[in-house]
């Protein structure tokens, strides 16, 4: 059972980086889900799929894997840069010719 360690990526609804700050810890699936056959739920036999420990820094989440034994490979984040823009940018005169409304 190998586990991964990475930053999670922000949600695809939102626009700003709540909940990204944290190194995440958590397993592999190592059996695929199944669907029970009488209610349709989708379930797991892998107990590990329920953990999900978080960490400050990359370094502590190393740590405690190196201390337990457990196997990890370490993802690193893929940082982009933001850009600073603001509404009176629409209306700057260097945007002449572009569309601005």
């Amino acid at each position: 059972m190998v586990a991964r360690i990475y930053k999670p990526t922000r949600n695809a609804m939102q626009s700003g980086i709540a909940k990204t700050k944290k190194w995440v810890l958590e397993y592999e699936p190592e059996r695929a889900r199944m669907v029970e056959p009488l209610m349709g739920y989708t379930s797991s036999a892998d107990m590990h799929s329920q953990i999900r420990l978080s960490f400050e820094t990359k370094e502590e989440a190393v740590a405690y894997a190196e201390r337990y034994g457990i196997p990890f490979l370490v993802f690193e984040p893929h940082e982009t840069p933001r850009k600073k823009v603001a509404y009176s940018d629409n209306f700057a005169f260097r945007r002449v010719g572009q569309w601005t409304h």
